[in-house]
């Protein structure tokens, strides 16, 4: 019985070695992949400030042209919501948990009268919003591990010329953004209408109130209405990707602790395992030991007695 009870725990603690080097493999490719996507989000910082800065002074050229563009709806009738998670778990709580401020975004929208209209981006979502009878109107995948610009405008293809025909009123994205290597959120932003930019709600008095020869003056080709129309599209390929890129971050991220917490799981379970087998081995040599010198003293006793 312990022979076998032995054996059983050496090939559990194999078994567990094995997994052991597997999580350990998926930490360090992580890890590297966190360095790697932190840079990307470095390099495309300065792009997405410019469109940013574009945008500003536009809304300030005409207001009321960027009001049809800009700002936030009152009362949207028609809402997509896009929900970015990744094409593979081994994450821990990162997909589950932007999936979930997804289905509470959702039902916020459809309680407040409005419709619901869904896209996803990552493999995950599709298998989530299947199961709970959720329709998903476009699903795009493959798209977590190294984002590109090309990837960014095919999703923006299938947003943009929704709303610039009246067919959507606002598009809202849910993703996880990356702050630092030590603090990731999930977010719920607004890509269309294009949030106002800072400076944009600046009052008339105020800019009035600037000293002469400070303020800036922007000459426009083609007009507003016109350039905003254009802008409109860039500037959300360009937000598109910019969450892309955070969103592949935080979710390197995510893995790297997941696999580190399994790893670490694993040297406790062998630990354990090894206890187990040793008093397992112990029991066996004690018991061998008992009969032997139970044997020797049967032998030992006269016959007569």
């Amino acid at each position: 019985m312990a022979g076998g009870q032995e054996r059983a725990l050496k090939r559990r603690i194999r078994t567990v070695q094995a997994t052991k080097k597997i999580t350990r493999a998926f930490e360090l490719i992580a890890a590297s992949q966190i360095v790697r996507a932190q840079n990307r989000i470095a390099a495309n910082r300065p792009y997405r400030q410019g469109m940013a800065r574009i945008v500003l002074e536009a809304a300030r050229g005409d207001r009321a042209a960027a009001a049809k563009l800009l700002g936030t709806p009152e009362h949207p009738e028609h809402v997509t919501v896009v929900v970015m998670v990744g094409d593979r778990g081994l994450s821990g709580a990162y997909n589950s948990s932007v999936l979930r401020a997804a289905e509470r975004q959702i039902a916020e929208i459809e309680a407040s009268g409005a419709t619901a209209r869904v896209v996803s981006v990552g493999k995950k979502a599709i298998g989530y919003f299947r199961f709970r009878g959720q329709p998903v109107d476009r699903s795009f995948s493959t798209m977590s591990d190294r984002p590109t610009f090309g990837d960014a405008r095919q999703v923006a293809l299938a947003l943009g010329p929704a709303f610039l025909a009246g067919e959507t009123d606002q598009v809202l994205l849910i993703s996880t953004r990356f702050r630092s290597a030590g603090s990731q959120a999930v977010e719920t932003v607004q890509l269309l209408p294009l949030p106002l930019p800072e400076g944009a709600e600046e009052s008339d008095e105020e800019a009035a109130g600037e000293p002469a020869g400070t303020r800036g003056y922007t000459e426009f080709e083609p007009e507003v209405e016109k350039l905003l129309a254009q802008l409109t599209p860039r500037a959300l390929e360009s937000e598109i990707f910019s969450a892309l890129l955070e969103a592949s971050a935080a979710e390197h991220t995510a893995r790297q602790r997941a696999m580190a917490a399994a790893t670490e799981n694993a040297d406790e379970l062998i630990t354990t395992l090894s206890r187990v087998m040793n008093r397992a081995r112990q029991d066996s040599i004690t018991t061998e030991i008992m009969e032997i010198v139970g044997g020797a003293e049967a032998l030992r006793a006269p016959r007569g007695a």
